[in-house]
């Protein structure tokens, strides 16, 4: 990638993340399921690890990553709602009759959602710490999580666009995502140790992109990591990612061709 691509990306990047700074509600309201989550789901379930297979003693520690991931699930599968709108209004097309990179413009919206998750990212984890949460893989550790949720955003956010410049309705990106939240959150070790889970879903689990964030994430705070989990889920959520990003390239050149 040239220079001048690089600077472009980053000019669009700062475009869409003053439209976000702009909307201080938006952001405030975007905590607020992570911090329901954190305080109730916390509280309601902190005996639940006397059943064993959690790794701690503390509900809160094995809560915090799958917070995180889910934050950043949540977060990214709405992208694609932010690209309807632009060919709503007529902003992308207006930027493809510009010199613009065609690269800048698409991979501007991917930096931009890491951004925000790992700002995001960083507050849930700022909030369990002030809860009591602790953190024994230290400093790497959260880099880590930091590191998948990101990833994991950045899948479902490529493929949230990519679906936006296909569908172009608001009401089938509404269906769809809603379709497949609770799916992704309860097949997965959000909320539960894998070992207290049905056999088909703990194997079903497997296959979830979701959990290998989660997987990655909680193994490299614990204090002593499983560097195989976190290589193995890190590399394969890496390559989805690599993946959903070129398929929202792709699609978003169907699309040129198609104004």
């Amino acid at each position: 990638m040239s220079s001048q691509t690089l600077a472009q990306t980053w000019y669009m990047t700062q475009r869409q993340l003053m439209a976000i700074i702009r909307q201080p509600v938006f952001l405030a309201i975007s905590l607020i399921q992570p911090v329901i989550w954190l305080f109730l789901f916390g509280n309601l379930f902190k005996k639940v690890v006397e059943l064993g297979g959690f790794g701690t003693t503390s509900y809160l520690d094995y809560l915090i990553p799958g917070i995180v991931v889910m934050s950043a699930l949540g977060s990214s599968m709405w992208a694609g709602m932010g690209t309807l709108e632009e060919i709503e209004r007529g902003t992308l097309n207006r930027f493809l009759t510009t010199p613009v990179s065609r690269n800048a413009l698409m991979n501007a919206n991917v930096v931009q959602n890491g951004i925000s998750t790992a700002v995001q990212s960083v507050i849930i984890v700022l909030l369990g710490w002030a809860a009591g949460a602790t953190y024994p893989g230290g400093a790497g550790g959260l880099l880590i999580l930091l590191v998948a949720s990101i990833l994991l955003g950045t899948v479902f956010g490529a493929l949230s666009n990519a679906l936006g410049m296909l569908v172009r309705q608001r009401e089938s990106i509404i269906g769809i995502n809603t379709f497949l939240l609770l799916p992704l959150t309860f097949l997965s070790s959000s909320f539960m140790a894998p070992s207290q889970m049905p056999s088909w879903m703990r194997q079903t689990a497997d296959f979830n992109p979701v959990n290998w964030a989660m997987v990655a994430g909680r193994s490299a705070l614990t204090a002593d990591p499983d560097w195989g989990l976190v290589l193995s889920r890190g590399g394969a959520l890496l390559v989805l990612a690599v993946v959903a990003v070129w398929l929202s390239t792709r699609t978003f050149r169907s699309y040129q061709k198609s104004v």
